[in-house]
This record gives structure tokens, C-alpha cells and sequence, in this order.
């Protein structure tokens, strides 16, 4: 289970040299994206302002047609389209395709976050066809309520829900690759890269302040997969995917 970041997202030379690493994985995949900058720049382009807050965009209904557009649409086909040429037998799809996805409007006191979903359940069995038919799926950040509405959903949040729903059936990986090399000790040294990282560790770590306040959120959904059963979770560079899978680099967490 690999989710790729915005920064391979947004440059076509690191999204293809990703590609090609996640197209020769022997194991069953599935890859899950999110939108970079693109929705950004189209929704500027039309003269639509965005509105983010702590970090997650408040989706109206015209943005919605926009980040429906662009994640579901261009971004999920280009990657299809490019895996396919790699020999890897892509399908791309959303939480509203075979009803793999079911979520409900974000709700948080004060804060109006439109069409924003956060997940209620995963349907395994989809995900489990199609993996045991020999494709791959490629997980647009769109899910929906089961009543007609689609809905704007972290792509951190689908992975690891994914992650969590077959890990009853599978020996499950979670890689979320993003700019840093790991769980850096030093935000500013990229050398400062936590291999390996355990609950007990990490709680020293967070009560010492030796870990960076930004990582924080991330590493605490890691461990909520591993205690659902996810058998390990891997973070770094995406740049690495062949190393990061082979535990070569970046950080890895696990039970103690």
C-alpha cells in the first residue's frame, strides 16, 4: 500500500522514474495519490479562490467539480496510462467506483469544511477482486456518502484506512512517501533519519521534543495501523520507493 506525495505529483520527470519502480513490485499493490498543486492552479485559472485550513482545503461545491476533475480525472488516468506502458495492469478508481469507499461530511466545531469527507468504511472485498485478478489499483482522493454526493478526502487517510481494512487478509505494508529522507531527529539535517521506530521509542521522543511537531500527526496514524494489524509502516523519500520497501531507507515502524 503506497501513497505517493504532492511533490512527485507536481513534476513529471519524478512521477515517471516513480512509476517505474512501483510498476516492477512483484507483491500485490495498490497506489494511492493526491492532487498536488494542480487543483490549486486550475481553480486560479477560473478565478475560484481557495481557502485552506490547517493544511486541508475547504471544498465548496465549484472546487469540488474541480478536484473531482482533476484527481479523479487527469491525474488518476495519467498514472494509469503511464503504468500500462510499464506492463502493469492498472486500474484507476475512487471511493464511489464498486462502492469501495464510504465517507461522511467532515464535521468540527466552528469550521465549515464543505465537501470534505472523512472515511466511515472501506469495502475490502472490492479492493481484494481486483488485487486477486492480477490489477492494480490507483486510488483517487474522491469517495463518496452512498446518497449521490461525493466528497474531498485526504489521500494519508484513504491509505491507511485501505492499509487497515486488509491487513485481516494480507501481510500488509504501508508506505507513505513524501520530501524527507524519513523521521528526521533534525528537521534541518536529512542525515538525522530515525530507522527504525517502535511505540515505546516514539513516546520518549514526543515527551523529550526530539521529534519534529509537524511529523507528529502522521506518526500517530502510523501506529493507529499498526495496533489495526498493518504489519509495518514505511516513511521517506519517494524518490527511494525501491529502497524504502526493502527497508534500506527510511524510517520503519513496527510492534516492539
Amino acid at each position: 500500500m503506497i501513497k505517493i506525495g504532492g511533490n512527485i505529483i507536481d513534476d513529471e520527470l519524478l512521477l515517471t522514474a516513480f512509476l517505474k519502480k512501483f510498476a516492477v513490485i512483484k507483491s500485490k499493490k495498490i497506489l494511492v495519490h493526491g492532487g498536488g498543486k494542480l487543483a490549486t492552479r486550475m481553480a486560479e485559472k477560473l478565478g475560484l479562490p481557495q481557502k485552506m485550513i490547517e493544511g486541508r482545503r475547504i471544498t465548496d461545491a465549484e472546487t469540488l467539480k474541480i478536484v473531482t476533475m482533476v484527481y479523479a480525472g487527469y491525474i488518476n488516468k495519467n498514472i494509469v496510462a503511464q503504468l500500462q506502458s510499464m506492463q502493469c495492469n492498472a486500474i484507476g478508481i475512487t471511493g464511489a467506483d464498486g462502492n469501495s469507499i464510504l465517507s461522511h461530511t467532515r464535521e468540527k466545531a466552528g469550521i465549515d469544511y464543505g465537501f470534505a469527507g472523512d472515511i466511515d468504511s472501506v469495502n475490502s472485498a472490492c479492493f481484494i477482486q481486483l488485487l486477486l485478478n492480477e490489477q492494480t489499483p490507483v486510488v483517487a482522493p474522491i469517495t463518496h456518502n452512498g446518497k449521490n454526493q461525493l466528497l474531498n478526502t485526504n489521500a494519508d487517510t484513504i491509505a491507511q484506512e485501505i492499509a487497515k481494512s486488509l491487513s485481516s487478509f494480507f501481510e500488509v505494508v504501508l508506505v507513505y512517501s513524501f520530501e524527507k529522507s524519513g523521521v528526521l531527529k533534525d528537521v534541518e539535517n536529512e542525515n538525522s533519519v530515525i530507522e527504525k521506530l517502535h511505540l515505546g521509542y516514539y513516546r520518549e521522543l514526543k515527551e523529550t521534543e526530539k521529534i519534529f511537531a509537524g511529523m507528529i500527526p502522521k506518526l500517530d496514524n502510523a501506529f493507529k495501523a499498526i495496533e489495526a494489524g498493518v504489519n509495518k509502516v514505511i516513511i521517506g523519500k519517494g524518490q527511494e520507493l525501491d529502497q524504502l520497501i526493502t527497508g534500506k531507507s527510511g524510517t520503519t515502524i513496527s510492534h516492539e
